[in-house]
């Protein structure tokens, strides 16, 4: 074989960061397919062995050692072998059709079915002549072979199998390393799933954005990207790694910058006591691009969770706040109490009480006029992501007039229609 074949081998192995083994097993099946199509008999087991640092190949026939055959099996396998030989004429000729043949073999299998099974069937033994070899032929090829041994018959290789080879192993290559590498980029980013990673958007195609991440390229379909972001190609940006599937075509990995699982990891990259575990994040809340809610917890009484997410003058807050394209955060804390875990979680508004519902789940939260809005938010973000967060279905009452507005009501976005939200207020302020 074409001693080049080496140098590419183990040039391409080291680029892509391919076994060189897995390639090698890869050839031998090729090589050995194709022996068996232009030289091999249908009772030879061909398998083949390249050896990479020769160029050289070797073909072999490899059947496994078994224990002899009694007279009925071998007289089995002739009425087994006689009865193909017929059918196969039979075929030939036309006296049997393929259709015919495959009515014969339903109706014997349904036949087979009723009867009672056998229980030596399990203690049968399949005795298959191209595979295996019995302990007897074993012995003339060589005494020393043993029962569960493998013979090695070596066969001859004809001089036009030579060229044939060179060209096969070459073909094999190309296809089986896209194999191989498709499979390593599977591998390597499935392990990366749940993760952040850091790309540059390469192209845009339709909705889509491509983005290029180290070895390979991801998805970022229009479902999971931010609504008012815009990606030019050459942006640095980070994005959540969703799923990673192996396709016909390679490894479709999608990509998302909506996920809330990025806020959380973002968290857990910027302040290092989430890192190491003394911070806790217990929920998070988030409309992609707007608003974030994120509680937390510490069960170590000399650190301040909120103080430690924000950091000094806001440093490690504002660097999450930049990756988001400046979305919105606010971090409150957690408690096992629900009422005060809503009143945290309504932050900024002060709330005069809460009233929980325990049957639906459900909590009534009342509020001095002057606080209406800002409990309710922008088109009702605060409360929606406080809902959220909490798992409580919220609706808020104004103290003074007893005016309500449902949890269906700011579902809905008809709370605009009730209330002036935060948004409408500060316009009427200015």
């Amino acid at each position: 074989m074409d001693a080049q074949i080496k140098v590419i081998i183990k040039q391409i192995c080291a680029e892509k960061g391919i076994s060189e083994e897995s390639v090698i097993e890869t050839i031998n099946s090729a090589l050995a397919a194709a022996y068996r199509k232009d030289f091999g008999d249908k009772m030879q087991n061909v398998m083949a062995e390249f050896e990479l640092e020769t160029g050289e190949t070797k073909i072999y026939d490899v059947k496994e050692v078994v224990e002899d055959l009694t007279p009925e099996e071998l007289a089995e396998m002739e009425r087994v072998k006689a009865e193909r030989e017929a059918i196969r004429e039979a075929l030939a000729s036309g006296e049997l059709t393929a259709e015919e043949l495959k009515r014969q073999r339903e109706e014997e299998a349904d036949k087979r079915g009723e009867e009672e099974p056998d229980e030596d069937d399990d203690e049968k033994r399949r005795f298959n002549p191209r595979t295996m070899i019995q302990l007897k032929d074993a012995k003339e090829v060589n005494k020393k072979n043993k029962l569960g041994e493998f013979v090695k018959t070596e066969l001859e290789i004809p001089g036009s199998f030579g060229r044939m080879a060179a060209q096969t192993a070459k073909q094999v290559i190309i296809q089986r390393l896209k194999e191989a590498e498709r499979n390593v980029i599977y591998q390597d980013y499935k392990d990366k799933e749940g993760e952040i990673l850091t790309g540059l958007v390469q192209k845009i195609e339709g909705q889509n954005i491509i983005v290029e991440i180290d070895k390979t390229t991801g998805i970022l379909p229009p479902n999971e990207q931010i609504r008012k972001e815009r990606y030019r190609v050459g942006d640095r940006i980070k994005v959540y790694l969703m799923s990673v599937a192996l396709t016909t075509r390679g490894s479709e990995i999608i990509l998302s910058r909506k996920h809330p699982d990025i806020v959380r990891r973002l968290f857990v990259l910027e302040i290092p006591e989430i890192a190491n575990g003394t911070i806790v994040i217990k929920d998070i809340a988030r409309e992609a691009g707007a608003r974030s809610k994120v509680s937390v917890s510490t069960d170590d009484s000399n650190i301040d969770p909120i103080g430690s997410c924000i950091g000094q003058r806001g440093a490690r807050i504002q660097t999450i706040i930049n990756e988001l394209n400046g979305e919105k955060i606010d971090v409150i804390e957690y408690n096992e109490n629900s009422i005060k875990y809503i009143g945290n979680a309504l932050l900024p508004a002060k709330i005069v009480s809460v009233e929980l519902n325990e049957e639906d789940k459900s909590a009534t939260v009342t509020v001095p006029a002057d606080q209406l809005s800002l409990t309710i938010g922008r088109s009702g973000q605060n409360v929606r992501l406080a809902s959220k967060l909490t798992g409580w279905k919220l609706s808020v009452i104004e103290k003074e007039t007893g005016k309500e507005i449902t949890d269906e009501d700011i579902e809905s976005g008809a709370v605009e229609k009730i209330v002036p939200t935060e948004e409408t207020a500060e316009e009427n302020a200015e």
